[in-house]
């Protein structure tokens, strides 16, 4: 610890700080990797705005004080030199500890989307415009195919028509859905 007090307070400071925050983060990653959540029984105990939203990002959480911390204390450390006005350097680490926890929140962001329900269903595409791929027999008499993009996927479907023969590369329009059968009409 002899090094330490040889230290500007400044310094010393920032390395109290990254120290103890270092360490919580490789455990608070560890956890995360093996399935448990870092933040559980840490938790302020007050009740926000947040009360009604289903945010999975809370500004004021443990992970984002740490966060914080890490960029602001490893930023201190590492411009010490660079930066002789402390007050820059201090204004400087605060910047890149933000910028930490907007770069987490933007990392939840991504992971919330990978969990959303992209499933398809069938009724998603009473309305939409197709394209015929297999011509469609006329009057319920068979079934053809028909693609169409729903949320950017494209889609092969069986189709019928109570109308005439509808021959391939030609529009239509889901007017009907019925046990995974669209019905189209020409456009």
């Amino acid at each position: 610890m002899e090094i330490f007090t040889t230290m500007d307070a400044y310094l010393r400071g920032f390395w109290f700080i990254a120290i103890p925050v270092s360490i919580i983060f490789v455990i608070q990653t560890i956890m995360t990797f093996v399935g448990a959540n870092a933040s559980d029984g840490l938790e302020a105990d007050f009740d926000g705005d947040f009360s009604g939203t289903d945010a999975p990002f809370q500004l004021f959480s443990l992970r984002n004080l740490v966060n914080f911390l890490l960029g602001f204390s490893w930023t201190g450390i590492s411009f010490y030199e660079l930066i002789s006005n402390k007050v820059l350097l201090i204004v400087f680490s605060v910047i890149i500890g933000c910028l930490f926890v907007y770069i987490f929140f933007l990392t939840i962001q991504a992971l919330m989307k990978l969990a959303e329900d992209n499933s398809f269903k069938i009724t998603e595409t009473l309305g939409k415009v197709a394209q015929v791929y297999i011509p469609i027999p006329e009057y319920l008499s068979g079934r053809g195919k028909v693609t169409l993009s729903i949320r950017g996927s494209l889609r092969e479907l069986d189709a019928m028509t109570e109308g005439e023969k509808i021959p391939s590369n030609v529009t239509v329009k889901v007017v009907k859905v019925k046990d995974e059968i669209l019905f189209v009409e020409k456009i």
